[in-house]
């Protein structure tokens, strides 16, 4: 019976060169898999994690940002409009100066200024000097509440084809290894697919957080843009009105 069951496997060299690759097959773990990454590869990893620390440092200084900014101008546009309201000019100015992270802040501070610099002589010219004002500071604001994005934009579209150049590789990689080994088994041909597949996960997972957030970011960019429209809008109503009645 044993002696049949040799007289089997002797006449299936191929079956049984192909389980002796299954059984010294490569290591899937982290560990193995950058164990059997070659210098390409890893290379391509190390670009990847720069990108993905990169893309993380951005989202977190934004996040930040823009908390600080909606926070600070939740509570100065109530105060603004009070202290405006009781034509306390060089007041609403001073509670500008205290919100240092809002976005309205910045660009009242700007129309207010130009306006208190013409002396108290309230005609068009002033008023539209003023308005040019707000618009210079809407521009600059818009500027740096968008800094970064850039960043995640780019790393969005660019990481998956950094992967897939890392997976182009490992596949070259293991076809290589089939024609220098002279062997078909899975056994010879199991890193350089487990290459291909970790690069290109891994430039997934760096890029779809990456674009999750840039297009979150950007609606809110948009929506201050429009608070930004809006606060101008009412600083220029309230210009005009005070003209009229001098």
């Amino acid at each position: 019976m044993i002696l049949a069951q040799f007289a089997h496997l002797a006449s299936h060299p191929i079956s049984l060169a192909m389980f002796q690759d299954a059984a010294a097959g490569p290591d899937f773990s982290l560990v193995g898999l950058w164990t059997n990454m070659g210098y390409f590869a890893k290379g391509i990893a190390v670009v990847l994690f720069i990108m993905s620390i990169w893309s993380l440092a951005v989202m977190i200084d934004r996040y930040l940002y823009f908390t600080a900014a909606r926070k600070q101008s939740r509570e100065f546009a109530p105060k603004v409009a009070g202290a405006l309201k009781d034509s306390k000019l060089d007041e609403a100015i001073k509670i500008a100066d205290r919100s240092k992270k809002s976005h309205l802040a910045e660009v009242v501070t700007a129309g207010l200024q130009e306006f208190k610099s013409s002396g108290g002589a309230v005609n068009e010219e002033t008023i539209e000097s003023s308005k040019r004002a707000l618009e210079r500071a809407e521009a600059i604001v818009h500027a740096k509440l968008k800094r970064g994005l850039g960043v995640l934009a780019t790393i969005g579209a660019t990481a998956p084809f950094v992967g897939l150049l890392g997976t182009v590789m490992g596949i070259l990689n293991a076809f290589q290894q089939i024609a220098t080994q002279k062997s078909s088994g899975i056994g010879a041909v199991a890193g350089g697919i487990s290459e291909a597949l970790v690069t290109t996960a891994f430039g997934l997972l760096v890029a779809i957080p990456a674009v999750m957030t840039f297009n979150y970011f950007s609606g809110r960019v948009e929506a201050f843009d429009v608070e930004m429209d809006n606060s101008s809008s009412e600083l220029v109503d309230y210009f005009i009105k005070q003209s009229h009645k001098r």
